[in-house]
């Protein structure tokens, strides 16, 4: 089940965050180059629950997965050449989209984009956007496979402190 978060989730998020951490830091290359205290934290899931936007993936009583779903579009969007034009009021954007580890495999990310597909469409948006790391591997493989399309690719000071270069994918809803 996919559903808003509650106050009461924040916990879990933050053990999600993590776990999705302490594996990043015992990679040679990281996918996603987040790092611990900077991004994401704790704060950012409160601020995305405080404005109504994070939402939670649960199975049972455990929490495996989050993301936010907003339109808020980072400054460095404007220089993609995106095919599928729309005012910025029609555009839906997924961030930190995160499954916890041990439920890596199960098709839990694909669930959780498809979600946001139906969940922005049920909002009236006619478009999603995201962006994600080159090296995202993962990221980067299924995306397409899920019927985005590469927009581009632009350097980024991602929450001013994190320069890299993002791919940006999106999808006409």
């Amino acid at each position: 089940m996919i559903r808003p978060a509650c106050a009461g989730d924040l916990p879990a998020v933050g053990r999600i965050y993590d776990e999705i951490l302490a594996r990043e830091e015992a990679r040679p290359v990281s996918y996603t180059n987040w790092q611990r205290g900077k991004y994401p934290t704790l704060d950012h899931a409160r601020g995305a629950l405080e404005a109504g936007t994070l939402w939670v993936a649960q199975e049972g009583e455990e929490i495996y997965g989050s993301f936010v779903l907003n339109g808020e579009q980072l400054p460095e969007y404007d220089a993609i050449p995106w095919a599928f034009p729309a005012e910025r009021d029609q555009v839906a954007v997924i961030h930190t989209l995160v499954i916890r580890p041990g439920w890596a495999g199960r098709g839990k990310a694909r669930e959780a984009v498809a979600f946001c597909e139906a969940e922005a469409r049920r909002q009236g948006k006619s478009v999603l956007r995201l962006d994600t790391p080159e090296t995202n591997t993962p990221a980067v493989v299924m995306y397409p496979r899920l019927g985005y399309r590469l927009a581009g690719s632009a350097p980024f000071f991602f929450q001013g402190f994190i320069h890299e270069v993002l791919n940006c994918y999106e999808k006409r809803l």
